[in-house]
């Protein structure tokens, strides 16, 4: 126990007394040494403790199409009598998963302002249990059709959505010395759901989890296979996890504008408008077979304008101000930079299970190639390599700079992208493929560091350049609009898997990549650069 001197120690801080004895504080601040060491530390440490969980589940909800799609296609559901139509649906369920996950992300990147952390993150690990539970319900049931099937990925987006606020969330609560890895720990960790299901899913397909909730089972040969445990494994998770959430997290006294009613109403208004909105993406690229890159414009178009004009007065009021982030031309340069790292590796992770299937499961000749690789076996390795690095990447550039380890990871991210687009090239006019597995899977995995480098460093820059009152929003929108790779690189690699060609899609890659090298330099990493960080 304390003692009564150190008692009387504390009671002198101002607003140390109010944290440490469990009352709320009138003002936080973290870069004030008193209250950080008062209680701000703990108060801090006990939120991202909680938050990472949350975001991890969140992370598996959203991509566990990239499992479910391989296991799907080994079952033998078809959408579509063209062979190479019917693996490019599988892709757009990934897709779709992506464009919903990434436009939620949009209005989630000003909920935190609007609701309160506390809030947010309990409501939004709430809502995936509609995903986690519709999957599990349409996977049991062979007949389910693909437009089902395309709305649960839909609802899967709330996972890619949670990202926005938690990172938002996070970013208030601790001072800018700390960022870099507490933003990492929080988005490394979180983005280490992906790994995580990636590994339990074809595990848990294996018996039956839930006993005879779990249904009956499918047949792969003389395998029983619970496909439908994908979705139903998260819910007891999800459950706990809300619960949690809402009991032991913090709102923050700047973000306590109204009621929790209110606060709640004004937070399943704007995800409202974001479901809307990828509805509308999703049925343009779906039911109108309308380009990705004619729909994702919309999309975001379309959100951004029923944010601005379809919300109550107060709620546009506080959207206004942090709208103001849209006349800073660092949000779109950062923005430019973020998507390539956190875009690569969501898109990746999204395609890769897939990508493994499709460039090494069959000969030249069409048919299946006995020696494959398996897809669960390997999938899972880029995504926890990326994930895991991420807070390196943050603690180097609280070292050296994060401008400086973006520019090194973007060179070596350019050199792995070519040599992986070498290895499909050879795999796919091989006649044994997998005699360039080694390599492809080499390269990729040096191309999930990189982006989990990046990631890092992208993400420490952004509270260096921006003020405090921009960066929570400028951290939400750079990864709204990043998170698009889940939608943009399933479908790159979709149609040109489809084309014969899927090498293509990564010199495409490598030369984006190049356009990011010289973009951070210029405004960021040279000598004499704009904004040195």
């Amino acid at each position: 126990m304390a003692s009564s001197a150190t008692r009387n120690q504390i009671k002198e801080i101002p607003n140390a007394g109010i944290i440490a004895d469990g009352r709320e504080p009138k003002s936080w601040d973290p870069e004030d040494p008193a209250q950080w060491e008062g209680g701000g530390r703990r108060k801090a440490i006990k939120n991202l403790l909680v938050s990472i969980p949350a975001l991890l589940c969140a992370f598996a909800v959203w991509l566990f199409w990239s499992i479910i799609i391989v296991q799907m296609q080994k079952l033998g559901f078809r959408f579509d009598a063209d062979p190479g139509r019917n693996t490019q649906m599988f892709y757009t369920l990934t897709a779709i998963a992506g464009l919903s996950g990434a436009t939620l992300r949009i209005p989630s990147s000003f909920l935190v302002a609007l609701a309160g952390g506390r809030n947010v993150v309990a409501v939004t690990t709430a809502l995936l249990l509609l995903p986690a539970v519709g999957t599990g319900i349409a996977l049991a049931n062979p007949e389910t059709s693909y437009g089902v099937f395309a709305v649960l990925a839909a609802l899967s987006g709330f996972g890619g959505g949670a990202f926005a606020s938690s990172m938002s969330n996070i970013s208030f609560f601790f001072p800018k010395r700390m960022q870099g890895l507490a933003l990492g720990l929080n988005a490394g960790l979180g983005n280490l759901g992906v790994s995580v299901m990636q590994v339990l899913l074809p595990w848990a397909m294996t018996f039956a989890v839930f006993g005879a909730l779990s249904g009956a089972p499918r047949m792969l040969g003389e395998r029983s296979i619970w496909i439908q445990n994908c979705g139903l494994v998260w819910v007891p998770v999800l459950a706990v996890l809300a619960l949690v959430a809402w009991f032991a997290m913090d709102t923050l006294p700047q973000h306590k504008t109204s009621s929790t009613p209110v606060a709640l109403a004004r937070m399943g208004w704007l995800m409202l408008l974001g479901l809307l909105a990828s509805g509308l993406g999703s049925y343009l690229l779906v039911g109108q077979g309308w380009s990705m890159w004619i729909v994702l414009p919309i999309t975001i178009l379309f959100t951004l304008a029923a944010m601005r004009f379809l919300t109550p007065w107060s709620v546009q009021h506080n959207l206004s101000k942090q709208f103001a982030i849209f006349s800073n031309k660092h949000n779109w340069s950062m923005t430019w930079l973020y998507v390539m790292t956190f875009g690569s590796f969501i898109g990746y992770s999204a395609a890769f299970p897939k990508l493994i299937q499709d460039v090494f499961g069959f000969l030249p000749d069409g048919s299946v190639n006995p020696h494959a690789p398996s897809p669960f076996a390997y999938a899972w390795l880029g995504p926890l390599l990326g994930s895991a690095i991420r807070p390196v990447g943050g603690w180097l550039s609280d070292k050296l700079g994060g401008a400086r380890v973006t520019q090194w990871s973007t060179v070596v991210m350019i050199g792995a992208a070519l040599g992986a687009a070498w290895a499909v090239q050879s795999a796919d006019a091989a006649p044994r493929p997998e005699e360039h597995f080694g390599a492809f899977l080499w390269l990729f995995l040096l191309l999930f560091v990189c982006t989990g480098i990046g990631n890092g460093s992208t993400f420490r820059m952004i509270p260096v350049i921006f003020a405090k009152e921009q960066a929570g929003p400028v951290l939400g929108w750079t990864s709204a609009i990043a998170a698009y790779g889940a939608f943009v690189i399933p479908n790159v690699f979709g149609a040109q898997i489809k084309a014969g060609t899927p090498h293509h899609a990564l010199y495409g890659f490598a030369v984006y990549y190049l356009t990011c090298l010289g973009l951070n330099w210029w405004l960021y990493a040279r000598k004499g650069a704009e904004i040195p960080c």
